[in-house]
């Protein structure tokens, strides 16, 4: 969402799939490109016997290769260690204050409905939706299967990313998206908040009506979904989300990154002058 990587929970439960300990154990992880076939073909076993269709793990994982740029992105990350203003000049900067007011007026309808059903204020989805993706221009374009896939099998965070990619392959079963349309952030995040795959499973909703929960192209989706994970830890309608208020404490939910949620406060309160 972006649920940015040093921001994630230590293990996700999947609606519907879930990890079990004779499952984790049946594909061995490993450090390097050498091993990544073998794995695959282990995991694949594994995907059938969580209830993943054959067809499902056939079309999303026959054609999956090892990602090394992706394993050298996850041992280079430093955003979080910024202050609060080096943090805002990357991910909230000046410029996007009147961008984020003007999507707030141009979506003012939209953004009125999702309030009235899950009752989060619009300036707190458009500064999620600005510093995750700067309003949609910035999703990433990294296959996320491959990316899960390599990340699942890199023995660095395997049990947690194996989930991921399990949830990754629900979400193609439901009929969502298609591999090929899966595409987002190194770490394998969706759509124009940036969800996990688990996350995407659990919160994602089709509030445009078109019968797919579609994060990537549906404006409508993606704010609505946002809100709807923001609800589901807890958000209080009506109340504050400034330190010390009611809903600050939501934002940890969202990105465990304290310099994450004070930027998060910040912009939106700006957003909202």
């Amino acid at each position: 969402m972006a649920l940015r990587f040093a921001g994630w929970m230590a293990a996700a439960v999947v609606a519907g799939i879930t990890l079990t300990s004779g499952a984790a154990e049946a594909a061995k992880c490993g450090s390097g490109p050498a091993g990544f076939p073998a794995w695959l073909q282990e995991f694949k076993a594994e995907a059938q016997a969580q209830g993943i269709s054959s067809r499902t793990v056939h079309a999303a994982l026959d054609q999956v290769t090892y990602d090394p740029h992706v394993i050298r992105l996850d041992r280079s990350q430093h955003s979080f260690k910024l202050s609060l203003s080096q943090f805002m000049a990357r991910r909230a900067p000046p410029s996007y204050i009147q961008r984020a007011r003007g999507m707030m007026r141009s979506n003012a309808g939209l953004l009125e409905r999702i309030q009235s059903r899950f009752g989060v204020q619009p300036e707190v989805l458009i500064a999620i939706w600005g510093m995750e993706t700067g309003f949609g221009a910035n999703s990433g374009h990294m296959d996320t299967i491959r990316s899960l896939a390599t990340l699942a099998y890199d023995c660095r965070r395997s049990e947690f990313f194996t989930n991921e990619l399990l949830a990754a392959l629900q979400i193609v079963q439901r009929g969502d998206m298609s591999p090929g349309e899966m595409r987002g952030a190194w770490a394998g995040e969706i759509g124009q908040t940036q969800f996990l795959a688990s996350k995407y499973l659990q919160y994602a909703v089709d509030f445009d009506g078109d019968g797919r929960r579609d994060l990537i192209h549906s404006r409508a989706d993606v704010l609505a979904s946002t809100a709807n994970f923001l609800r589901g830890h807890g958000w209080q309608p009506g109340a504050g989300y400034q330190p010390g208020q009611p809903n600050y404490a939501v934002f940890a939910a969202w990105n465990r990154a304290a310099v994450y949620q004070q930027a998060l406060a910040l912009f939106a309160s700006k957003i909202a002058e």
